[in-house]
């Protein structure tokens, strides 16, 4: 290893700028980075973000997709520096570091090790199995903000969790319309939902895990906007994995529509906090 590459220029994002790159950039446009060690990637990351801890980083360029983006972070910045300075002597397209770390990121974030929840998806579905999955994972996601509605005692607590579990039929319609045309089919609406077996909370979490995790105020607004951005999050997170190890282009693309609705979900919940 040159010295030379520990002064190559790179650029830095602030939070709010590498979040704008990425809310315009599909995610399978560039690739998110994350450096730290494992058990820190179990207590948080950012969703979607590949994991290669920058002393194994020399070791894993063949990893990273050299022609696109990358956009890399480590707990306060000084790790993804360096990281990005390698990358970027190594001939890296576009090379961005995010300034201040996860510390400084004030949005949605992800728990777990890279392996929470891809146990839902091997890698080996057809697009029409993965698009099931997904509908029984949104199925489980909508059961969970319906059953906190009849937890609140204030209304308009309660009026946002029926707005959350209406966004998620409003995205299983949009899955069951892509299952149609990807498979050709023309079943109906009751008989593809009779095809989902023991549907799951996205991410792989109870709701009582998520709320004993988090700790809510379920009367107070916005701490349940929090807690559904949370859980959407997660849901991001596992969909953009489950994309890395997608085993067809077909099943691939499928997942990571479904991630970039998780992308516009978050998107609307900020919407609402913001309306509060």
């Amino acid at each position: 290893m040159r010295w030379k590459q520990f002064f190559t220029p790179v650029k830095s994002f602030s939070f709010q700028e590498a979040k704008d790159f990425m809310v315009k950039t599909p995610g399978d446009a560039f690739t998110l980075l994350d450096v730290r060690q494992p058990a820190e990637y179990e207590s948080e990351h950012l969703p979607g973000a590949k994991l290669i801890p920058l002393a194994d980083l020399g070791q894993r360029l063949g990893e990273i997709d050299a022609g696109k983006p990358a956009v890399v972070y480590c707990a306060i910045g000084g790790r993804s520096r360096i990281a990005a300075q390698m990358l970027a002597a190594k001939g890296f397209k576009e090379v961005i570091n995010l300034s201040g770390g996860i510390k400084a990121w004030r949005s949605e974030k992800a728990i777990g090790d890279q392996e929470l929840g891809l146990d839902l998806f091997s890698g080996k579905e057809s697009p029409e199995e993965t698009l099931v999955v997904a509908y029984s994972l949104e199925e489980g996601l909508r059961d969970f903000y319906v059953s906190m509605a009849s937890k609140v005692k204030d209304e308009k607590a309660r009026r946002l969790f029926e707005t959350l579990s209406t966004i998620e039929i409003k995205h299983q319609d949009r899955i069951f319309n892509e299952y149609q045309k990807v498979s050709g089919s023309s079943v109906s609406r009751e008989e593809f939902a009779n095809r989902i077996v023991n549907p799951a909370m996205e991410g792989g979490l109870t709701t009582d895990e998520y709320l004993k995790l988090y700790q809510p105020d379920l009367d107070v607004p916005a701490e349940v906007i929090s807690l559904a951005m949370a859980i959407e999050a997660q849901a991001l997170d596992l969909y953009q994995r489950a994309a890395e190890r997608a085993g067809t282009e077909a099943s691939k693309t499928a997942l990571l529509q479904i991630a970039n609705e998780e992308r516009s979900h978050l998107e609307q919940l900020g919407k609402l906090f913001e309306n509060l």
